[in-house]
């Protein structure tokens, strides 16, 4: 008889951890978590009350297919109900992707600074992960392509990337899914979607109507604020979404997450003021940042990557430290290659301007 207790799977036990955003700061001062990507506008009013409704129900069962959110969504963006699939958050999606398409031998491709998710699921699949480099921060769809071997099953694409926030235009994505054998399937991450300016970004949800081997992954965790209700869908073939609902759980996502949900895509008027509100800080950020000599990523998404200096007392590390000490919590990106930069999340107005004038203290030294 084992003195050590059960003994999980090889490999499962090297996997290093997802680890969140920081949400505190030393002290007793006012904290502005600036690490999750979380939006500043909160969810829309309409969301909240359609949540608090649900509370009425909570001794039900939710309904287990999602078929009310399925078909909000579907209207929403002209899509077929039967192909859309909805999830406890973008994540659960992307893993049940990797148990359904890896096992042993098997291997899925991701750029060199993507979402740390990827490699999770192809590890606790079973599966083996393949990196390929990126140009200037970017996807480079060459480098990717390079390293498609027999072996692989899944590609993964942010986009925009987390955490550098670069977009790869609709044409480089249709190039990627050109150059991939059909029994590969292309799986774009889709999380900051609404957040996107360029023209040709929905361009993405015709290459999964037309295509038997592209799926895109979206969330309600962000613009719509409803990241504390773990609440993701996903539109695809047929084929894909049946063998993924085979083996996800089969109440996955809450009553009041598909109630609020509904509310909240509903509601573009919220959504069109947190776009608004984005685009002004976000440019207002770069270039405030850039002025004090910091390099700064140019990003699609509701965050920005911000580069330090190598210099004793300029690093990352210091001014995540400088900065937490007046309250403001970023988000260190070691894990994802980069340790000299900060990821920094787009927040309100009064967080935006404490963050330039802080770090415009921390470099004067």
């Amino acid at each position: 008889m084992s003195s050590t207790g059960p003994v999980p799977r090889d490999g499962l036990l090297s996997i290093d951890a997802y680890v969140p955003g920081k949400s505190t700061a030393p002290g007793n001062i006012k904290v502005w978590k600036l690490s999750s990507n979380e939006t500043p506008l909160g969810p829309s009013p309409k969301a909240k009350a359609a949540f608090a409704a649900a509370a009425e129900t909570l001794e039900l069962y939710p309904e287990g297919s999602s078929t009310a959110l399925r078909t909000a969504i579907a209207a929403r963006y002209g899509l077929d109900p039967a192909r859309i699939l909805c999830g406890a958050g973008s994540d659960e999606l992307l893993s049940l992707l990797a148990y359904a398409y890896l096992g042993p031998g098997d291997e899925a491709l991701y750029s060199e600074h993507g979402f740390l998710v990827y490699k999770i699921a192809t590890l606790a699949a079973g599966g083996t992960p393949v990196v390929a480099p990126e140009k200037a921060l970017t996807a480079d769809v060459d480098a990717l392509l390079a390293r498609v071997t027999p072996k692989t099953k899944l590609v993964f694409l942010a986009n925009p990337n987390n955490p550098t926030g670069t977009y790869l235009p609709f044409d480089e994505v249709k190039r990627l899914h050109a150059g991939l054998r059909p029994d590969i399937l292309l799986v774009l991450d889709a999380a900051y979607a609404e957040y996107v300016r360029a023209n040709d970004y929905e361009a993405g949800l015709e290459l999964v109507a037309t295509s038997a081997n592209v799926v895109m992954a979206r969330t309600f965790s962000k613009i719509y604020g409803l990241a504390n209700l773990r609440l993701g869908w996903m539109v695809g073939p047929a084929s894909v979404i049946d063998a993924v609902n085979r083996i996800r759980g089969p109440f996955n996502v809450s009553g009041p997450a598909m109630a609020a949900g509904i509310a909240a895509i509903a509601d573009d008027a919220h959504v069109d003021a947190a776009v608004a509100h984005n685009d002004q800080w976000r440019a207002w950020l770069t270039g405030e940042l850039t002025a004090l000599g910091l390099a700064v990523t140019p990003s699609a998404g509701n965050f920005l990557l911000v580069h330090f200096p190598a210099d004793a007392g300029r690093t990352a590390r210091d001014a995540d430290a400088f900065l937490a000490s007046r309250g403001l919590v970023l988000r260190r990106v070691d894990a994802y290659g980069l340790p000299d930069a900060l990821r920094l999340t787009v927040g309100p107005e009064e967080a935006n301007r404490l963050v330039v004038d802080s770090l415009s203290e921390f470099l004067r030294g």
